[in-house]
């Protein structure tokens, strides 16, 4: 009986553990995506001479943001 409670608790705190693992990692890889990889696309395009693709990836990036930071407040 013992044995079976034990199990039962193990399980659920390493559920949550794993749980708080995916939400961190998911935190981590906007951050990542949103820092460093976008720029370095963005700049990647513009030195590619594709401006014209750069340009309409920003503005909607831009206006995205904004509306997400408009709906926060």
């Amino acid at each position: 009986m013992l044995t079976l409670i034990f199990t039962c608790l193990m399980v659920w705190i390493f559920g949550k553990l794993i749980w708080i693992a995916f939400k961190m990692t998911w935190g981590i890889t906007k951050v990542l995506f949103n820092l460093v990889f976008l720029p370095i696309i963005l700049i990647a395009l513009v030195i590619g001479g594709l401006v014209s693709v750069a340009l309409p990836v920003l503005i909607i990036i831009g206006i995205i943001m904004l509306i997400c930071e408009i709906a926060g407040k």
